[in-house]
């Protein structure tokens, strides 16, 4: 199969890149690539930029070049749940907008010609379930907006409008659209970084990137090798 894997910052893709054997670097259209395999897999890594249209945008050339069977979003993500605890992997199931809005007659976090909701690959959740049942996964809802939510009130209104939500973050629904609109299965594979509306959350952010998390970043490798 032909896996592309997309992360929104470098130092997502650093602690990726060493899982790639053979790895090669390739750039097309703009887009520095590490090409290489993971288990039995053939893999593109790139990296998207923060963002909606960076990651909107960034995705569409990685399919338009890359043809993937299934497509990847990997990083971190800020949680939204009571449930979730720094250093959770979370799975999603599903991914939505919580910044979209069309106007009167449509319903909030509904992209024109899409539903609110968009389905993630079952395949990687029922692998995830399989390796990783009782040591911190979360399955479950992800939303993204062009904003770093770091407020309570922030995640109170998000949560007002997805009560299930489990996470935000600033691309993946973008990301979904696309592979939605081209046909290519998806997945987002997140860890949870710091709590917006703790009060600490830069500093949690700060934190967890100093502890480098490469065992959590490891749980992508640990999926695609037995996909």
């Amino acid at each position: 199969m032909k896996i592309a894997i997309i992360s929104a910052m470098d130092k997502e893709r650093a602690l990726i890149d060493p899982m790639l054997r053979e790895s090669r670097k390739e750039t097309i259209d703009g887009i520095e690539y590490s090409r290489g395999f993971i288990g039995k897999h053939e893999v593109a890594l790139a990296k998207c930029g923060i963002g909606k249209v960076n990651a909107a945008v960034n995705n569409y050339k990685v399919i338009s070049s890359f043809g993937p069977d299934l497509l990847i979003n990997t990083g971190v993500a800020g949680g939204a749940s009571l449930k979730t605890e720094i250093g959770d992997l979370l799975v999603a199931d599903y991914v939505a907008y919580h910044d979209v809005w069309c106007g009167p007659g449509t319903q909030p976090g509904v992209a024109d010609g899409m539903e609110v909701f968009m389905q993630c690959d079952p395949d990687i959740i029922r692998i995830a379930h399989s390796i990783f049942d009782g040591k911190r996964l979360q399955v479950g809802l992800i939303c993204s907006g062009d904003r770093f939510i770091s407020e309570k009130n922030e995640v109170d209104e998000i949560v007002r409008l997805f009560p299930e939500v489990l996470a935000v973050d600033m691309e993946s629904a973008a990301i979904a659209q696309v592979c939605c609109l081209e046909g290519v299965k998806f997945n987002i594979i997140r860890v949870i970084s710091d709590t917006p509306g703790s009060g600490r959350n830069m500093e949690q952010y700060k934190n967890f990137w100093k502890e480098a998390p490469e065992r959590t970043f490891k749980a992508v490798e640990a999926i695609l090798s037995n996909l």
